[in-house]
């Protein structure tokens, strides 16, 4: 597999920012995934810390493959939920800025239609981002794992296009008892990002655990075949389980993934 199209999170590297983009590069890598919810705030960061950043990333010949934006919250709860809009522009802002063109993030738990007024609000509020990231040039991409990929996939349909593309995380597809293949077939106009991670399933639904990758239930050969087949050739993100030893879980799954 061609590393150039696979990122980790610089965060799971060092929290220090500079130090993180040393070690990516050391890894072989070409893509860092940016967390704007630890130490690099989209709201306070300045145009000069902006230009830093960049020729950091030049330095070390790196780019954004996307910024990680994961709120507490979701975008169907009104509570707090304008401060919640405010800093998810402020995100996609940031990831145009830092030459990215996605924000990583899950929109919560997802209501049916016949729920009305908080199915509209979910609707209301993807748009409105839509809209802004399609200004901006930074686009939101829903995590597809805890939640379904049908779900996804009515959301989408749902607003105007291009509002709202999703990110598969192929590990927490199985935890929720989901077929990361049968997902990449259902989703594959609309994926805008996919986290190939591993896991194995517990005696309930959402019960299982991440793993290392290449130990646990994920068909990682058929996800790959499966996202080639329907023309995804974008970022590859890796998620290392112990963040303790990030750098050689990471080191060890790229290999992984070279023997594939």
């Amino acid at each position: 597999m061609d590393t150039s199209l696979i990122a980790a999170g610089a965060i799971s590297l060092s929290r220090d920012l500079r130090s993180a983009l040393r070690k990516a590069r050391d890894l072989g890598i070409k893509g860092v995934e940016i967390d704007a919810r630890s130490g690099l705030d989209p709201e306070q960061i300045s145009q000069t810390g902006i230009r830093q950043i960049r020729k950091w990333l030049g330095d070390e010949g790196l780019s954004v493959s996307a910024v990680a934006f994961r709120t507490r919250g979701s975008y169907s709860d009104p509570d707090r939920l304008e401060g919640r809009i405010a800093a998810t522009k402020a995100a996609m802002k940031l990831a145009h800025d830092l030459g990215a063109s996605t924000v990583l993030n899950h929109i919560g738990d997802i209501p049916p239609e016949s729920s009305g007024r908080q199915w509209q609000l979910l609707m209301d509020v993807l748009s409105d981002l839509g809209a802004w990231g399609q200004r901006v040039g930074g686009r939101l991409c829903a995590e597809v794992g805890r939640a379904a990929p049908a779900d996804i996939l009515r959301v989408i349909e749902s607003l105007p296009e291009g509002s709202l593309a999703c990110d598969i995380v192929t590990g927490a597809l199985v935890v929720y008892d989901h077929s990361p293949i049968e997902a990449v077939g259902m989703l594959a106009r609309h994926i805008g990002y996919v986290h190939v991670t591993d896991a194995v399933t517990g005696a309930f639904r959402g019960r299982g655990r991440a793993v290392i990758l290449g130990t646990g239930q994920v068909d990682l050969v058929g996800v790959l075949a499966s996202l080639e087949e329907h023309g995804y050739h974008e970022w590859i993100g890796l998620e290392p389980v112990d963040d303790h030893d990030a750098r050689e879980e990471l080191a060890a799954a790229i290999s992984f993934l070279h023997a594939l």
